[in-house]
């Protein structure tokens, strides 16, 4: 059996934490962060990258919610493909319940994972274009974007390095002047996706 993963730089942590050490996985591409801000670019993208291994692997795991852009795109992929299910990585990650109850419990949230906290700052920079604006800093523009956030919320999913992520997290807190909270939760919805993979390849 051959593998493939395609999938969001965002959700590299947790891909490989569940993924190293699996033989059959043979393929895996990570697509730089935020192509969701390009809709139509990160679905050609996304067609591109995983169409190119046609022949080379019997199912690939397409490591993306549907991010606004990607609903059917399963359909025009020349290799037998799994996507996430869920609106983004949070969606994926918390389960959609507990991600309507977080905005609920506080509507001015900035989920954090442990990829998101990776990026940092320079990450919300690139996000939002603020590198590309001249004769402001970028913090500028950070204050005005999350005046109405409250808190940062750090998306413990277990796959170790908690204090770093959690670090790394509070400095994008302190940056945007939040409180940070912080909350566990499990990798079901990547686990799933990764089994039917592997239950697709093998035509089950």
């Amino acid at each position: 059996m051959k593998l493939g993963i395609v999938a969001c730089d965002i959700l590299r942590p947790e891909i490989e934490f569940l993924t190293k050490d699996d033989p059959d996985f043979v393929v895996r591409e990570y697509l730089e962060f935020a192509l969701h801000e390009y809709p139509q670019m990160m679905r050609e993208k996304i067609i591109e990258t995983v169409n190119k291994y046609e022949g080379q692997v019997d199912a690939m795991f397409l490591g993306y919610a549907t991010c606004q852009s990607l609903d059917g795109v399963i359909d025009e992929l020349k290799v037998p493909t799994v996507m996430l299910k869920g609106a983004d990585c949070i969606d994926v990650l918390l389960t959609p319940k507990e991600y309507t109850n977080e905005k609920k419990i506080c509507a001015g949230t900035w989920f954090m994972t442990p990829g998101w906290a990776k990026e940092g700052v320079n990450g919300l920079i690139k996000e939002f274009h603020l590198d590309s604006v001249e004769g402001y800093e970028p913090q500028f523009f950070l204050d005005m974007l999350f005046d109405s956030y409250e808190r940062c919320l750090f998306i413990d999913d277990g796959i170790g390095n908690e204090e770093e992520y959690k670090a790394m997290a509070q400095d994008v807190a302190d940056t945007l002047k939040m409180r940070m909270d912080c909350r566990k939760c499990g990798l079901s919805g990547l686990t799933d996706k990764l089994a039917e993979t592997k239950r697709l390849a093998s035509g089950e």
